[in-house]
Parts: C-alpha cells; structure tokens; sequence
C-alpha cells in the first residue's frame, strides 16, 4: 500500500508530512470530491453492473479514494433493509448485487454542502469481481490519480552492509521517489553479493509496482526486496534490489541512512485479494 491524496502522509491525511500555510487552523477531518474524468466500469459475475463517464471519486481521510457512479448509470441493484450512519454524510442505504450482500451503498441524507454524491452508488471492492478504468482493470485497491512514482539515475556511492561483511557497492543506484515517502535507493544486481541475500516465502503487492519478493540477509529479516517483473511503469527498478535501512546498514555517501517517521506501509481501506498467479494474469 502506498500513499494518496488522503491516506498515509498525504495532504488531506491524518499524518500528513506536510502543512497547509494558513492562518487559522483547518478541520480535523477534510474530505475532497471531485470528476474523476475516466470511464470507469463495475463487473460482477461476469457481468457489467456499471459503465460510466460521469464517476465522483471521493477522497476520505485515512481511507483509498471511493469511486461513485450515477444511479441511472447502475444496474442489478437489490435494496437492503440494512442502514449505517456515515459520521459526515448521515444515514446510508446499502445494496445487494446478484448475491453478493452489501455490496454497494448510497448516501441519502446528504448535507447540502455533499450534494455532489446526491442520487450516486458506490461498490465495495471485494465484493465486485473487477473494476476497470476503460479495458484496463485496475487491480489491488482503488487507484489514485495524485499518486506519482518517478525513478532518477544517480552516480551516488551506496553501500550495504551487514556487520562487516559489505553486501551491496555500487555507483549507479536508481532513486525511487514516492507521493509522501522518502527516496528508495534501487541496487542493480550486479552490485550485489548474491550469496549475502536469502529468499522467504513471503510476497507482497504493490498496485503501482507488482509483486515483492523478500530476501533475508543474515540474522537480519525481510532486510531486503525487489520486483522481479516490475510493472512497465516501473519498468527501470525490474529485478533490482532495495534494502531497509531499520533493518540492515545502508550508507549513502558516507552518511548512514534511518527509516524516517511515517513510513511504514499501512492498510486504508479494504484490497481485493489476489494471488501471485492472478496478478500474473492480469499482464
């Protein structure tokens, strides 16, 4: 999980890195709405439950942006006699679709200043089998068009170290910048001593990257990782290796790096379960 207008360190987050210069403090609680100006789709048991041009997204501090579609744009909705209370928004009817239960919802005792997700529907993510900007489906959870990764080519010195033992040397690392996060520092793998890292069991997935593999390096856990098939927006940072400088010793030209505040990677709102082979799929 990375970073977005509303979650992790973002401007509208509960934590967010930076501060709006203004003189009198702002609420506790901003929520940004706004035309999401791509068409979006809903599939459901192989069906189209919703195609539309006219998506709201919904940016709601410390949660993934919500995409929310016209009620005439929507289809094979089944009413629930269940409601909830949104904290801002008030009572919220929820849907069936097929035989997924609660599987969407509409604010219907909005305030007036809300009145842009008046008569709109909005589809929980496990319960929809995929959702799709155009052909394309988008995988993980909800993207956000304010996340931004951008790769730099450096001639920095970067070495790794475990104890004594130097494990990565090189001059040609590539930094990876991330919306809210410090700079991953990227080895290619000819600057690193094969022999030094250990693979886990263990993969993550990154919406914006692909799929993680893990190394161990010593006594040190999880001290290392990489994409092996980067997604090609991505593509420079395929199959090189990064390293976590709380875990393992990274210097960067003889200054010694810290993980800094904030950036571990939390969960904000609900992802849809993929395995390794379905992500595989989707390429």
């Amino acid at each position: 999980m990375v970073m977005g207008l509303s979650w992790q360190q973002g401007p509208l987050g509960a934590k967010a890195v930076g501060r709006f210069l203004t003189p009198e403090p702002l609420p506790e609680r901003l929520l940004w709405a706004e035309p999401l100006r791509r068409r979006m789709r809903v599939k459901h048991a192989g069906e189209w439950v919703t195609d539309s041009e006219n998506v709201v997204l919904l940016h709601e501090p410390g949660r993934y942006p919500v995409a929310y579609f016209p009620r005439d744009d929507v289809t094979g909705l089944e009413e629930e006699t269940r409601t909830t209370n949104h904290r801002d928004f008030g009572v919220t009817k929820w849907f069936a679709v097929g035989a997924a239960k609660h599987a969407a919802w509409q604010h219907v005792d909005l305030p007036a200043h809300a009145d842009v997700l008046r008569d709109r529907i909005a589809f929980a993510w496990r319960a929809m089998e995929a959702f799709y900007e155009e052909d394309e489906r988008i995988v993980g959870h909800a993207a956000d068009p304010y996340h931004r990764i951008d790769i730099r080519q450096t001639s920095r010195h970067l070495v790794v170290r475990d104890g004594d033992r130097v494990v990565a040397d090189t001059k040609r690392p590539l930094a990876l910048y991330e919306s809210g996060f410090a700079t991953r520092w990227y080895v290619p793998r000819e600057d690193v001593d094969a022999d030094a890292l250990r693979h886990v069991e263990c993969e993550t997935f990154c919406p914006y990257k692909g799929l993680a593999s893990y190394y161990d390096i010593g006594d040190r856990k999880r001290a290392a990782w990489s994409y092996p098939d980067a997604w090609a927006e991505v593509a420079p940072v395929s199959n090189w290796v990064s390293f976590e400088p709380d875990v393992v010793d990274v210097w960067l030209d003889d200054r010694k790096l810290a993980l800094e505040p904030g950036q571990t990677v939390v969960p904000h709102g609900i992802d849809r379960g993929l395995t390794p082979e379905e992500i595989e799929g989707l390429r």
